[in-house]
């Protein structure tokens, strides 16, 4: 096809996103190959579902491999999330058919963006108040949120409420393919917030795997599923990941997360049918957002430290001990 190449790049850069900001890709792979390369809506969404079948594991045996998977959670979270994955997809038939129901899933993909561009940047802030609480400087780049030290390593599961997640962040996904790394790690950081932030996206990434794997199955079923287009992604999204995630390490990815944000409101505004003023001002608004958190944060950064009680000088203590024993003689 004329747009392989086009599409391997695509990936690639979906990828590096992935591996950078550890945000997952539905919320850019599904907007690009509707709006760029005219992919029906609901091929893409089955396509991105089938492509990250593959792409999920690799992250998720490097957590497991690093002890940073919370099975408990990920016990409580997969008997809704897997069947919830599986039914959304059903759900979304039940929208129509034909143009209609392309349409249709246009719209629901749009809301889904913009979900996940209010969870991304719930994510921000409270991985900035987690950093602040501990010490540091506010930064929710990957590296910056990888963990605080100060957090509580065993903290109980939430029965109810991680059932919850699974269901909610299930139909989401089967939906739409937006959500399973950018609402569902924010509802989990919302239900456990002393859980740390690498065993948050570690347990979202293997959780990620059966219920992303349900959903694409469904697709498969209903024909929605293109593996050709799915295998083409995979060929430069799987090497974009690992160099995204070699960077992260290095580089703070602050910034990239602004970018993104500003991104996913362009396209979720878009796939919505806004007009061309309300996407503008929408990704003006979210650029300034980024600029005055930017600045917040490095003036922040370099305000000093509170002074602390001062040490009695040497020359004071003796002065201090005569005079104590001056006042015990009168």
């Amino acid at each position: 096809m004329d747009s392989t190449v086009p599409i391997v790049i695509a990936g690639a850069l979906v990828g590096f996103a992935v591996g950078l900001t550890g945000m997952g890709g539905g919320a850019l792979m599904t907007p690009i190959m509707v709006m760029v390369f005219g992919v029906n809506p609901t091929a893409a969404i089955g396509s991105d579902l089938a492509a990250s079948v593959f792409m999920k594991p690799f992250g998720a045996l490097v957590h497991q491999r690093a002890g940073t998977v919370r099975w408990d959670i990920v016990r409580w979270l997969l008997p809704t999330a897997v069947p919830a994955a599986f039914g959304g997809v059903f759900l979304l038939r039940a929208l129509g058919d034909g143009d209609a129901l392309q349409q249709r899933v246009k719209y629901v993909v749009g809301a889904a963006l913009m979900l996940a561009v209010v969870g991304m940047l719930a994510r921000m802030w409270l991985d900035r108040r987690r950093t602040t609480a501990d010490g540091g400087n506010g930064d929710t780049g990957a590296a910056g949120a990888a963990g605080a030290a100060g957090e509580d390593t065993h903290v109980p599961v939430r029965p109810v409420a991680t059932l919850l997640i699974g269901l909610a962040g299930g139909v989401i996904v089967g939906m739409t393919s937006v959500g399973s790394g950018s609402l569902i790690i924010v509802m989990l950081m919302l239900a456990h917030p002393r859980l740390k932030a690498n065993h948050l996206v570690g347990t979202d990434l293997v959780q990620a795997v059966p219920m992303v794997a349900a959903a694409a199955l469904g697709h498969l079923l209903v024909g929605d599923a293109d593996l050709g287009l799915a295998a083409t992604l995979l060929i430069g999204a799987v090497p974009g990941v690992v160099a995204g995630s070699l960077v992260s390490s290095r580089v703070s990815g602050a910034a990239v997360r602004w970018a993104l944000v500003v991104l996913l409101t362009g396209s979720g505004l878009s796939m919505l049918k806004a007009s061309s003023t309300a996407v503008l001002l929408g990704c003006l608004a979210m650029a300034l957002l980024g600029t005055l958190t930017a600045v917040r944060g490095r003036r922040a950064a370099a305000a000093p430290s509170p002074p602390g009680p001062r040490p009695l000088d040497s020359r004071v203590l003796p002065l201090a001990r005569d005079h104590g024993q001056k006042s015990s003689r009168s």
